[in-house]
């Protein structure tokens, strides 16, 4: 790529940070024993986190690289950070996502340029004009396309990954998922979560739902904090504790609200066993205006709980509610799903690794139901949209012997942008670049050994690309990653304050 202007070392200058402190305080305590020791539940063993004092008997916590200092801000403006008008031209290929912008199912456009002004995407075509005082990139060569959008993870979990390797669900659950999250206090969990987020981000997903289990206040401030110094745009999907449902509103008016990039979900635990809980989020989401977001029949034994039966007898089983996994829904099920517009997220790297079985997104996709894809945080263990997409797709090839099962290649590239923000209910924003949105876009060097020579550029984003092959990426128009590096982030302080969070969790009684 070539710039008009003079592009500088994106390492020139490193993330100062500053320390912050915030008390700590106590999360109302719940007894959440599963009724049935020997066939733990994730509604009952998330609700058992959600209720124990995290990092229990600390005073305070100290926040690690705080909001992003002076000589963060100067490498940020150097390499774009801040919006610009910037047009990309000549690209050899940009993948849209929108049949009105281009030609086939994913709206393509070859020798292509995109305009982004003020944010949003400006225009897409051939041979567009510069606007006076606009950055010109020469992109010559390049792959141009939306941003992922992971509609479902846990950064947090990137404290214990490749743990419990041999288990499945209910033994992760037991074993590694819910005794660390205790364990994490304030600091800490900046320090995770802003190496998940950073990860995710480099990796070329713009848009992520984060599944947050219930949390001190002060937890949660820092968890926002490192989502926003991360510079993603991200869904805040907050769980609560029994009786302490309004705290939604509390997080969502002074930590969510004032953020550009932030928005809300309602995270819940569906079950006949807590259904005046599930009531009480319900409403607290439909008064905000949120979607809900559970997790629902991801294991066998998820069907003692009657997730589905509770959902629907609050009122929640329609298009405002996010199904993650659905896995083991009868057909019936299958059918009600699509008839009542609900969303699903699809994990499938992480229902591999917890032998958790495979959703049957072929019938689901018959009966309409709108989906998208997720990394599910620490049973993905790093994040690479590219082997999501691949696994989704050969899951299915697999299954069913057919290699002309749903989801198709362009299918499943769909699905990891604007299938994925029409999921959460943000395709009006995000998911395509499409004139008015904002600007969220990849850049992709496909001239590389793992992907050339061109054969067919949509096949092989899906079944040759990698992570390395996101070399540019913008996010709502600033220019967050180039030539491969993140901008104004230094890698190895931030792998070094997670290894730091890592020796606080090992050592913690």
């Amino acid at each position: 790529m070539t710039d008009r202007n003079t592009e500088p070392d994106a390492n020139a200058d490193r993330n100062a940070g500053s320390t912050q402190h915030a008390t700590h305080r106590d999360a109302p305590h719940r007894n959440a024993t599963n009724r049935n020791t020997n066939r733990l539940r994730r509604r009952s063993v998330l609700v058992g986190m959600g209720s124990v004092p995290l990092a229990a008997g600390a005073a305070s916590a100290s926040a690690p690289s705080g909001r992003p200092a002076a000589a963060f801000a100067r490498a940020a403006e150097k390499e774009g950070g801040a919006r610009r008008t910037t047009l990309l031209k000549n690209a050899s290929l940009v993948l849209t996502m929108d049949r009105r912008q281009g030609a086939g199912e994913l709206g393509s456009v070859e020798h292509g340029d995109v305009l982004l002004r003020d944010g949003k995407i400006a225009a897409v075509g051939r041979r567009l004009r510069a606007p006076d005082g606009a950055r010109v990139r020469d992109v010559t060569g390049k792959l141009l396309m939306p941003g992922f959008v992971d509609i479902h993870n846990h950064l947090w979990q990137s404290s214990i990954r490749g743990g419990c390797s041999d288990q499945d669900l209910v033994g992760w659950l037991a074993s590694c998922n819910r005794p660390a999250l205790p364990k994490i206090d304030a600091a800490d969990m900046y320090r995770f979560v802003h190496l998940a987020a950073l990860d995710a981000l480099r990796t070329g997903v713009t848009t992520v739902v984060d599944w947050v289990h219930a949390i001190p206040y002060a937890t949660s401030e820092h968890y926002v904090r490192a989502l926003d110094d991360a510079g993603l745009r991200f869904v805040y999907a907050m769980a609560t504790a029994s009786g302490d449902e309004g705290a939604v509103r509390k997080v969502k008016r002074e930590l969510l609200d004032p953020l550009p990039l932030a928005s809300a979900q309602v995270s819940v635990h569906a079950g006949m066993e807590g259904v005046e809980e599930l009531r009480a989020s319900w409403r607290v989401a439909r008064d905000l205006g949120l979607m809900v977001n559970s997790h629902v029949l991801e294991h066998r034994s998820d069907r003692e709980a009657g997730q589905i039966r509770a959902l629907r007898e609050v009122g929640a089983f329609g298009p405002a509610l996010l199904m993650n996994h659905a896995i083991h829904l009868t057909r019936e099920e299958i059918a009600l799903t699509g008839d009542r517009g609900v969303r699903v997220a699809h994990c499938p790297l992480s229902n591999m690794r917890l032998a958790s079985g495979v959703m049957p997104l072929p019938k689901l996709h018959r009966h309409g139901v709108t989906a998208g894809l997720g990394h599910d945080g620490g049973t993905n263990d790093t994040s690479d949209m590219f082997a999501v997409m691949k696994t989704a797709v050969g899951l299915q090839r697999a299954v069913h012997e057919d290699a002309e099962v749903y989801p198709s290649l362009p299918a499943v590239l769909r699905m990891a942008t604007l299938g994925g923000a029409e999921a959460i209910g943000m395709a009006d924003q995000v998911g395509s670049l499409t004139p008015g949105k904002r600007a969220d876009l990849l850049i992709l060097a496909p001239g590389t050994l793992n992907f050339a020579p061109r054969i067919d550029w949509t096949s092989q984003l899906v079944l040759n690309g990698q992570p390395p092959n996101v070399t540019d990426i913008y996010v709502d128009g600033r220019l967050r990653k180039t030539r491969g590096t993140l901008v104004g982030v230094d890698e190895a302080e931030v792998v070094h304050q997670a290894e730091l969070a890592a020796t606080h969790l090992k050592h913690a009684d």
